[in-house]
């Protein structure tokens, strides 16, 4: 993530001196000029600051439609957010494995698509970008929305496409571990005007006021409170500024040291569905006890086993099906009988426990971290 500045202190205290900390307040331009800057880097017609990805995933969702009686296709590698988000909107997620690139597998996603699947969540985990060209294809067939979860992936691309503006609508987070790192703040991005009329009324109590003229014959319609301050919107515009700059260095970086580690005989390096922009790094060894061993190598940082709630199998609410109120249970209102089980995706389990991230080292010179990878890869 970009190392927080004096830069960003400059700008957080412009927006405190100018005092008009509110998005809609009578002279702000702080947000908006973010929100302008999301869409001239994503090429997405519609970009609306949220308060966090958690909400820009629900705003999306109900943006959509999404609903009661709905089945919301989800990988079972991703931070439980993405899980939880139709569950907030009555919606019910549906586990899907994902394969070797470490993303929803579409083979997989046409299997678990039942008449009441309305909407998938592709997730572009850790700046691995789906198959978007197969998730796409599958959508269009079926008459699914695509909501793309870019929370860990701001400013990267598929085939020289934003992430987050190929799908119906997108949801980027900002929060302090994400490319974007302004402490918490996320979001929504699409082009299609009405689903961002509906966003937008969403994320604003149903307020179809202040900023709000063109309504693209929308009607306001009940919603909650996800509006960022000026504050926030200052800092994440100085932030932007440095997310294409660390991601190429990434690239470069990972271009260098790929190539070493798969003349190893003891793993595979991960594959990647656009290797010519390819940022991430992993390998996947091929067994469990292959991958520990590897932990203790220098360069690597860890099995994606041990990565917490980012994992299906970690999701207690989910697989209790619990909610803050009975009656506010949407699995009592899905069209069938949804159970999870811990070996439902089996396959995603076997592919964490023999996947290692490797340490780009963006600190270290190239010469040493291409020496770091040709230790590992003997």
């Amino acid at each position: 993530m970009p190392a927080m500045g004096i830069c960003e202190w400059i700008a957080a205290g412009r927006a405190i001196a100018e005092g008009q900390l509110t998005r809609y307040a009578e002279k702000a331009h702080f947000t908006d000029e973010f929100e302008q800057s999301l869409r001239e880097m994503t090429g997405a017609k519609h970009a609306l600051a949220v308060t966090s990805g958690t909400g820009a995933l629900i705003a999306a969702l109900a943006a959509a439609g999404i609903g009661p009686g709905d089945e919301v296709l989800v990988p079972a590698y991703t931070w439980m957010a993405t899980a939880t988000a139709p569950v907030m909107v009555g919606a019910v997620p549906i586990l899907v494995d994902i394969n070797e690139t470490l993303t929803i597998d579409p083979e997989d996603i046409e299997r678990k698509i039942t008449p009441y699947t309305r909407a998938i969540i592709p997730v572009h985990m850790g700046n691995a970008p789906c198959d978007m060209d197969a998730i796409m294809a599958i959508a269009k067939k079926h008459g699914l929305i695509v909501i793309e979860d870019a929370c860990q992936s701001v400013g990267v691309t598929y085939k020289g496409r934003a992430l987050g503006s190929i799908g119906h609508l997108g949801a980027l987070s900002f929060n302090k571990m994400k490319n974007l790192n302004i402490g918490e703040g996320g979001a929504v991005l699409t082009s299609d005007d009405q689903y961002f009329a509906r966003a937008r009324s969403y994320h604003d109590l149903g307020a179809m006021i202040r900023g709000h003229e063109d309504r693209y014959n929308e009607p306001a319609f009940i919603g909650v409170n996800m509006k960022v301050n000026e504050i926030q919107s200052a800092m994440a515009q100085v932030q932007l500024r440095k997310v294409l700059p660390m991601l190429e260095r990434q690239r470069r970086r990972r271009a260098s040291l790929a190539p070493i580690l798969a003349r190893s005989s003891q793993f595979q390096v991960t594959p990647h569905n656009d290797a010519e922009s390819a940022i991430s790094l992993t390998v996947l060894a091929p067994t469990r006890e292959a991958a520990i061993a590897l932990e203790d190598r220098k360069g690597i940082w860890n099995r994606l086993r041990d990565n917490s709630k980012h994992i299906y199998t970690n999701w207690e609410p989910i697989f209790a099906k619990r909610t803050f109120h009975p009656k506010m249970n949407p699995w009592a209102w899905a069209k069938r009988e949804i159970t999870y089980t811990p070996d439902m995706c089996a396959r995603t389990l076997d592919i964490l426990e023999r996947t290692c991230v490797v340490n780009l080292g963006l600190k270290y010179p190239t010469c040493v971290m291409r020496r770091v990878a040709k230790g590992l890869a003997v």
